[in-house]
């Protein structure tokens, strides 16, 4: 009977070297994965791999070495402990995100939360060729959201409330982009300086700055044969609603124009950048 190689691979069992044997990727969201699903996946990868996992560079786990007679019951296994295979191929990958402002200080967004909806609502969709999100807590980084064929940065969109302030200077030296000086026991805010980072509401001591939670989106991002730094052209994204606004406008545009084997970068060059954020700036002004 003819294997059929291709849903193996969207199913997430991707071809090795050897004969009939597979590296199992598994579905993990935001890098978060519970005990109990790695006791599974321990004992799956000790029963019928060959004792090891790899960790991939998006936050997945993959088991290898694991044989073709054995896949229907490795399936069946993991499924026991919660544990579902991932995807490969043209489609939305994994969601990859740091743990956020629920453990990080340095934290804007819950980063979980936001991976889990992408997830939600596109995990596995089918595209013209892989694509992937990013989601980062802060300007730190970690998670390099500009990577990403879209990539979302959580930050606070400051103000200062004179009223409350002591004129300490704590927030003077807190900021790293110059958007703060003090003269004269007063605090100049240079608003174009700012890269909303949120140290200044974060070292204040009396609470003078306050943030608004909001979001910088990045779209086009490649980090592999082809590199190329996502464009972040929209102003600051103030809520939910209109974050995922965008991202259903983005990957629909990606499913609409995008050629079999393109990636996105390509897809929007192609269609014209001017055309891409027309339609993005539409998304972001439409009933918000």
């Amino acid at each position: 009977m003819a294997v059929d190689y291709s849903a193996l691979k969207k199913g997430g069992f991707m071809r090795q070297k050897q004969k009939n044997t597979f590296s199992l990727r598994l579905q993990v969201v935001g890098g978060t994965i519970t005990s109990e699903k790695l006791k599974k996946i321990y004992e799956v990868a000790d029963k019928y791999g060959q004792g090891y996992v790899h960790l991939t560079s998006r936050q997945s786990v993959e088991i290898p070495f694991i044989k073709l007679e054995d896949i229907e019951e490795v399936k069946l296994e993991l499924a026991k402990g919660g544990v579902n295979p991932g995807v490969c191929g043209p489609r939305v990958r994994t969601v990859t995100a740091c743990q956020g402002n629920t453990i990080c200080p340095s934290g804007n967004i819950d980063a979980t939360n936001i991976a889990e909806e992408l997830n939600t609502r596109y995990y596995a969709r089918e595209l013209p060729h892989k694509f992937k999100f990013g989601v980062t807590g802060c300007q730190n980084n970690c998670l390099k959201a500009e990577e990403n064929d879209v990539g979302i940065k959580g930050v606070l969109d400051v103000h200062w409330n004179k009223e409350k302030c002591i004129f300490c200077g704590v927030c003077v030296k807190a900021c790293r982009s110059g958007a703060l000086k003090m003269e004269d026991n007063q605090i100049l805010f240079d608003e174009s300086k700012c890269n909303y980072c949120g140290r200044c509401e974060k070292s204040c001591p009396t609470s003078a700055w306050e943030g608004e939670t909001a979001y910088i989106v990045s779209f086009g991002g490649l980090f592999g044969n082809t590199i190329n730094k996502g464009d972040a052209f929209l102003p600051l994204v103030k809520s939910e609603e209109q974050l995922f606004h965008i991202t259903d406008t983005a990957i629909q545009f990606f499913d609409d124009f995008g050629n079999a084997g393109e990636r996105f970068n390509f897809t929007i060059d192609r269609i014209g950048r001017d055309k891409f954020k027309k339609v993005i700036e539409e998304a972001y002004n439409g009933g918000f």
